[in-house]
């Protein structure tokens, strides 16, 4: 079992930046795959960027690329990510998810957290 929190979320202008992270229980953390997801209101949860526990990445939409970093620090059981550029288009809550081992490109994922609340003005 692995618990979850996000945290980083907050109010930020157009073009500025946040780090969002995310806290994970657990002594085997590094044999996670970890994974970050968004929702905006009224729109279903969009698939961000993954990074797996052999240390591949993946991203999501082509909005996020060049701007958006996911990493990871085992020994803190905590995954970044790293948000540049921001847009008033990013605003939403995002999640943090995990599952055991797996492929980043695999968007299956067994936990979740309760999500931190993104706001990009304009």
């Amino acid at each position: 079992q692995v618990q979850l929190v996000e945290s980083g979320g907050g109010l930020v202008q157009a073009g500025g930046s946040l780090r969002l992270s995310c806290a994970a229980s657990g002594r085997t953390f590094r044999t996670y795959t970890v994974g970050w997801f968004r929702q905006a209101p009224g729109k279903e949860r969009e698939f961000v960027a993954a990074l797996s526990w052999l240390g591949d990445s993946t991203y999501g939409p082509d909005s996020v690329k060049g701007r958006f970093t996911i990493s990871r620090d085992n020994a803190a059981n905590t995954v970044y990510l790293q948000m540049n550029s921001l847009k008033p288009e990013d605003t939403a809550v995002y999640y943090c998810a995990a599952r055991k081992f797996g492929g980043s490109d695999n968007r299956q994922y067994d936990y979740w957290g309760q999500g931190t609340q993104v706001t990009v003005s304009s």
